[in-house]
This record gives structure tokens, C-alpha cells and sequence, in this order.
């Protein structure tokens, strides 16, 4: 359905958004504290954001990935049951709540307007600012991709000449190029 469509826009919007804005900050800036319990430092910014994710250690890269697929778990499940499937009538877009895991697990705030500011917001200005949304989601999708490419071939996108950083690695491999689930 244009349901599903429309919600698969919203969500990859999104995520090229906080790539985008990861990117550029992983590019400038690490954190000053310890990355692991070792006492580990982040990597350096000197390496590029490809190079800095592998030399993240292995289970931090697990963590990160487990609690994106527990968001993806909560969005598909309606929030817990507290609201409908994307499929099924829920507005496209529109994550759900964290209120029934606040009431019985612990405190969390929600992922959008976690402190209600926007809760009185008019129907056309949501409007408005989704269709604002998916417009800068699809930029960054260009954008994060013009950055990829930039790293991985010189030349391809002449406008990041110089600002790109050379990656050697495989961009497709998130923990490396011979890492299988099986083992061989």
C-alpha cells in the first residue's frame, strides 16, 4: 500500500538525517571520555568516520545494532500494542510512544517531542513540517551517499576535492569483509 511506501520514506529519511549529521560530526569532533570499560579512547578524527566505525570494537558495534533493532521491534509492534501497525491504519511516520514501556519497565523519553512541546501543534502545520521533513531526508540521502562515494572513489564528487577523507575499507562490510554469522 502507499502506507507502507510513504512510511519506508519517512523511516530511511530519517536515518540518512542522523547519518548525515553523524558524519559531519564524526568528521570534527570525539569524544573526550573513555569508549570502553579498558579505558579505550574513541578514534581519532584524524581517520574518517568509515575508518573511525571499524575501529569501534566488535561489541560496541553489536550494542549499536541491538538497540536500533529493539526501536525497529517497538515501531512494528505498535509501541507495545498502544497504537495500530503502519499497515493497518496508524499514520505513516508516526513512531509510537514509549509510554507503556515508561509505566511498567523504567523512565524513557519519547523519541519525538519528548517533552510535549509540539503537542498542541495545528493538523496543517504537521503537515507542513512532514512534507519539510521528507524533503531534507531525501537531501541527505544525496548528501550521505556524496560522502560515502567521495571517501571510497577520489574524483566522484568533485565539490568534497579535499574535505574528503580516503577510505580503504569495504563500506558494505559493518564488522569486515570476511565476517559471517556461521563461521568458516
Amino acid at each position: 500500500t502507499i502506507g507502507f511506501l510513504r512510511h519506508a520514506e519517512i523511516k530511511h529519511s530519517r536515518v540518512a538525517m542522523a547519518a548525515f549529521v553523524g558524519y559531519c560530526v564524526q568528521s570534527n569532533y570525539h569524544f573526550p571520555w573513555a569508549q570502553t570499560l579498558a579505558g579505550a579512547p574513541h578514534p581519532a578524527v584524524s581517520l574518517g568516520p568509515e575508518a573511525q566505525w571499524d575501529a569501534t570494537p566488535a561489541n560496541a558495534k553489536w550494542q549499536i545494532l541491538t538497540v536500533i533493532g529493539l526501536l525497529e521491534i517497538w515501531d512494528e509492534c505498535g509501541g507495545g500494542g498502544s497504537m495500530p501497525h503502519y499497515m493497518r491504519g496508524r499514520q505513516p511516520g508516526k513512531y509510537p510512544t514509549f509510554e507503556n514501556f515508561r509505566n511498567e519497565v523504567h523512565f524513557v523519553l519519547d523519541l519525538y517531542d519528548p517533552f510535549g512541546l509540539f503537542k498542541n501543534m495545528k493538523d496543517e502545520q504537521k503537515e507542513r513540517r512532514l512534507v519539510m521533513e521528507i524533503n531534507n531526508g531525501r537531501l541527505a540521502m544525496l548528501g550521505i551517499f556524496g560522502f560515502l562515494s567521495a571517501d571510497k572513489v577520489e574524483g566522484s564528487v568533485p565539490l568534497l576535492k579535499g574535505i574528503a577523507k580516503q577510505y580503504d575499507g569495504d563500506i558494505m562490510a559493518p564488522f569486515s569483509a570476511d565476517f559471517t554469522l556461521f563461521g568458516t
